[in-house]
């Protein structure tokens, strides 16, 4: 009789996480912070996150594109709209990356296994007094949970202001769309 508790508590487990595992669509309020609606805590998806390969910026003054790939690794589906939240640190000040601008942001559904995809364009900084070299890149999905960092290896990035980076992230949308 012991071996049944077993699986009926495993099996409790499981479904307690699906049930709080992937968005229902209706969480999240498009702009990237991705997270609450009315002060209820929104479910959340559990993404597999790829930065890059990007085309880097080999010169000051260049553009570079870093792709960032998302894939659903929940067994329901996952929704989310909208631009990610980015912030490149140079680990003394972080910067956020505006969204780019004239983009018409979509809703994007994945299945288990599919990929959504967006892009941080940035330009290569100089090494001077309007340029920062960062060494990461703090990226929040929304619809997708905490914001997490990975390690930046593109280079110095230009600055607009010292506080502004001279990049631009696109919404988030369906891999090859």
């Amino acid at each position: 009789m012991r071996s049944l508790h077993v699986p009926l508590a495993a099996a409790a487990l499981v479904a307690a996480l699906a049930l709080t595992a992937c968005d229902d669509g209706a969480g999240g309020d498009g702009t990237g912070g991705g997270g609450t609606t009315g002060g209820a805590k929104a479910a959340t998806c559990h993404l597999a996150v790829k930065v890059g390969p990007g085309n880097a910026a080999t010169t000051a003054g260049d553009t570079g594109n870093v792709p960032v790939t998302l894939t659903n690794r929940d067994s329901h589906a996952c929704s989310f709209e909208g631009y990610p939240d980015v912030e490149l640190s140079d680990g003394k000040s972080s910067r956020s990356v505006a969204d780019l601008k004239g983009a018409n942001p979509q809703k994007v559904t994945l299945q288990k296994d599919e990929t959504a995809t967006f892009t941080l364009t940035y330009v290569r900084g100089d090494g001077g007094s309007l340029s920062a070299a960062m060494r990461t890149v703090k990226i929040g999905v929304p619809g997708a949970g905490s914001a997490q960092s990975y390690p930046w290896s593109y280079g110095d990035v230009a600055l607009k202001t010292p506080s502004e980076p001279d990049a631009s992230v696109s919404p988030v949308q369906v891999a090859g769309d």
